[in-house]
């Protein structure tokens, strides 16, 4: 069975890599047999880039051939030979630069070379449509938007989606895992159990709305034993066509070709929710009526691939008033499926008896997709739910409206199994003690149902789904497999050289962070998580309601466990500089708490204070004070010795600091640093500028969990560095010119630097200069004076067209 992960990620929101999203999918049961790329066009259009036609001539030695002059976004341009007729000066067109892999109709690959056509040199291939694998046309070549940028890679602006193919070998007992919702259920229970806990998402049907009731079809079923449940709904106004390419992908990237807006619909609901669907053509049921009864033996009816097949009396066939349509969970009939020519629809979605779904599959040869569901065992729970979900997605793909009432045949509901757990028999099963809390848990992460609990075992409610765990031991089984089977002791005593332990210690990163700061002059405190009530009302991002309070406090300014780390900092500070001690560098490991609704929380922190001079006064050295970059500095290589990067500084929103900076990485804020509000210092009798960082301790470590660290040698080519004197509007930041110029030029600027800025009276009103330092490194060679001319041109004109930035 193949699962896409993009289409398991629209259940999940899981953003996990695919390879370890397998290992965790194989130890709970459903063993990944293969990981495979999927790309919805071949080759993902690598190497396709942007190019800009600069020239367009007659070939000197062929009338049919063009020499062109293409901008690819490289240094030069390339000189490409083009037999294409519409191929002319200022187009946009997709390039295959050299070493780039082309497939042809067939699929077989073939690669661009650097070659001579007729005499002349051409660099690489200006494409055409099926060139691509995006069409079939093959009149002319590609043009596209005048405004692209030539080098855009045009996987970027075309829609190419790119997945992961799961293939898992399921076992037969695993119906509630025959889809990607069942797969995410799974996922989900196993997720819990490595302390990471997601939301469910499943499709919404308040949008189902019954336009009016034009087209009723009744529904009589004659066998409600081998048709349990049976619904259907009548969509009328559709228009029949391809679908779009989102649901195209994602059929195509679990095997299956693309029919038609409907039919794919069918299979979407199928494949994602696990419940098969059949879409009849409503003009042609006979007398409105469907009919869902067994023929008698000997019946000849003709299915959808043609072939004229003899009926048995067992057999569950879908009729109408008339003649049979279709074999009821299995395969439909020639004359009954929806074409082209369609414009109304029944719906059907039911719930058929296992057993005999599985006797007509194997009496008449047929293992289909509905099939391989039916005999295994679906859910009749959600019959409804995906009907109401797939008349939804229909209407909207084909215009069409919903034009009757919904149908719900369920004379007799499929109730849940009652189960009772012992433990001593889970124990002995198992062969060691699971805690009786992680018993609990696992079973509600299977939305099993646990009604109630004593001291011997559980009484609990299975689903209808599960229709593979109906006794004690397949229960125990289920918490064994979510559990881990690997996490199971073999034997009494287990000898090993090297104790588990996890990749990132806690202790051993505050060790290392601890370590530098120690040698940057910083001294360990360790402050009372006690603390006075009356600190809340120094700021308005803390409220007395989560206050976690004492019952029996030691005395009123002692009442309450703190929700911030600062106020504690500010305590000590206070304590040292009444003792003449000014120049102050503290840090602290400690946590936050708070009384929320929901429950009690702690925080973990790691905060610095910083007050005084960089460095003590001496005869060769005097006062340098400890301003806000000398701060920034510090944390900024505290996030670098942790190896934390690509995050962003904005303004802070914290209301303690008077001014100061917000470290974000994925829209979370790693710390807050800036310079204590005089304010909130004065109430503790500082005076001295103070400056203050708290970071967010949880959230480091999740990162340095997160992180796939790399690393990369130092390259053999010397580093340039170049300098601009501009002179700019004051409104004018660092950071825009900063950003501008990393745009400009990706692929050789390192960095960018601020040296000096002034603002003296010889300037303009309304001016300011910045000196700014420009580092530029090739990877691969030595850059030569005009390669640095070059950029730092493109750099000037960058500045002055952006920002009208002049050279002084």
């Amino acid at each position: 069975m193949k699962i896409s992960y993009n289409w398991l990620k629209q259940f999940t929101n899981l953003d996990w890599e695919a390879a370890k999203t397998g290992e965790l999918l194989t130890d709970l049961g459903l063993e990944i047999e293969g990981i495979e790329s999927f790309s919805s066009v071949k080759g993902g259009l690598k190497g396709i880039v942007v190019g800009h036609v600069l020239e367009c001539v007659k070939h000197p030695n062929a009338d049919k051939l063009k020499l062109t002059l293409v901008d690819v976004g490289y240094e030069a341009p390339l000189q490409i030979v083009c037999g294409a007729p519409n191929v002319t000066k200022g187009q946009k067109v997709p390039v295959a630069i050299i070493g780039t892999t082309l497939y042809d109709a067939d699929g077989n690959p073939w690669v661009i070379k650097k070659g001579k056509i007729r005499g002349e040199v051409s660099e690489g291939m200006i494409c055409a449509e099926d060139e691509l694998g995006l069409g079939n046309s093959h009149d002319g070549i590609m043009v596209l938007d005048e405004d692209l940028k030539p080098g855009t890679a045009v996987s970027e602006i075309l829609e190419v989606e790119n997945d992961e193919v799961f293939e898992i070998g399921l076992t037969p007992n695993r119906a509630d895992a025959m889809s990607h919702w069942g797969v995410a259920r799974d996922l989900r229970a196993g997720l819990i159990q490595n302390n990471l806990s997601i939301e469910l998402i499943t499709p919404s049907t308040s949008n189902f709305k019954i336009e009016n009731r034009t087209l009723k079809i009744d529904v009589n079923v004659e066998n409600s034993t081998l048709a349990p449940r049976y619904c259907g709904v009548t969509i009328s106004g559709m228009k029949v066509a391809e679908s779009p390419k989102w649901l195209q992908n994602r059929l195509k990237a679990i095997g299956l070709a693309p029919i038609n807006n409907v039919v794919d619909c069918t299979n979407y609901v199928l494949h994602g929710l696990g419940q098969p669907l059949h879409a009849f053509d409503a003009v042609k049921i006979s007398g409105n009526t469907i009919n869902v009864k067994t023929l008698p033996t000997g019946t000849k009816f003709v299915t959808l691939d043609g072939v004229e097949r003899e009926l048995h009396e067992e057999d569950l066939m879908i009729c109408d008033d008339e003649k049979p349509m279709c074999i009821a969970g299995v395969f439909g009939g020639l004359n009954s499926g929806v074409s082209e020519a369609t414009t109304s629809i029944f719906l059907e979605s039911a719930y058929f008896n296992p057993i005999s779904i599985r006797k007509t599959a194997k009496r008449h040869a047929l293992n289909t997709d509905a099939s391989f569901r039916f005999e295994r065992g679906i859910d009749p729970n959600i019959t409804e739910y995906a009907l109401l979900h797939a008349a939804i997605l229909i209407t909207q793909l084909t215009g069409g409206i919903i034009t009757s009432e919904v149908t719900d045949k369920y004379p007799k509901k499929i109730e849940d199994h009652q189960v009772f757990l012992n433990f001593d028999q889970a124990d002995s099963l198992i062969g060691e003690e699971i805690p009786r809390e992680k018993i609990k848990q696992i079973l509600t992460s299977l939305e099993i149902k646990i009604n109630n609990v004593t001291e011997s075992g559980i009484g609990m409610t299975i689903p209808a789904y599960r229709n593979d765990v109906t006794r004690e031991a397949d229960v125990i089984e289920e918490v064994l497999r979510v559990y881990g089977y690997n996490n199971i002791k073999f034997t009494e005593k287990l000898n090993a050289s090297i104790a588990a332990t996890k990749k990132i210690e806690d202790y051993q990163v505050q060790g290392k962070i601890g370590s530098q700061l120690a040698a940057l002059g910083f001294h360990e405190m360790l402050c009372n998580s006690l603390t006075s009530p009356k600190h809340i009302s120094l700021t308005e991002s803390l409220k007395d309601e989560h206050n976690v309070v004492m019952l029996n406090p030691l005395s009123q300014d002692l009442s309450v466990m703190r929700q911030s780390m600062l106020f504690g900092a500010l305590e000590a500070l206070s304590y040292n500089t009444n003792r003449r001690m000014s120049n102050v560098k503290l840090f602290e490991f400690g946590k936050t708490y708070h009384n929320y609704s929901q429950g009690r929380d702690e925080k973990k922190h790691l905060s610095l204070l910083i007050s005084g001079d960089k460095t003590p006064e001496t005869w060769t050295h005097g006062q340098d004070k400890s301003g806000f970059f000398f701060g920034k500095g510090i944390v900024s290589a505290i996030l670098d010795r942790l190896g934390i990067v690509n995050y962003s500084e904005k303004v802070t929103k914290s209301d303690l600091l008077s001014e100061g900076l917000a470290f974000v990485k994925d829209k979370k804020t790693l710390l807050d640093f800036g310079i204590v509000k005089k304010g909130i210092a004065k109430k503790f009798d500082i005076t001295a500028e103070t400056l203050y960082a708290d970071f967010n301790w949880d959230l480091i470590l999740e990162e340095l969990t997160a992180e796939n660290k790399q690393f990369q040698p130092i390259s053999k080519f010397p580093k340039v560095k170049r300098d601009f004197a501009l002179l700019l509007d004051d409104t004018v930041s660092f950071e825009a010119l900063q950003l501008a110029a990393l745009q400009t030029e990706q692929k050789v600027l390192k960095d960018v630097n601020l040296f000096d800025v002034y603002t003296g009276n010889k300037l303009p009103k309304g001016k300011k200069s910045y000196a700014m330092s420009f580092t530029l490194q090739d990877e691969n060679k030595t850059l030569t004076d005009k390669q640095i001319d070059k950029i730092m041109g493109k750099l000037q004109k960058r500045f002055e067209s952006d920002f009208g930035a002049s050279l002084r």
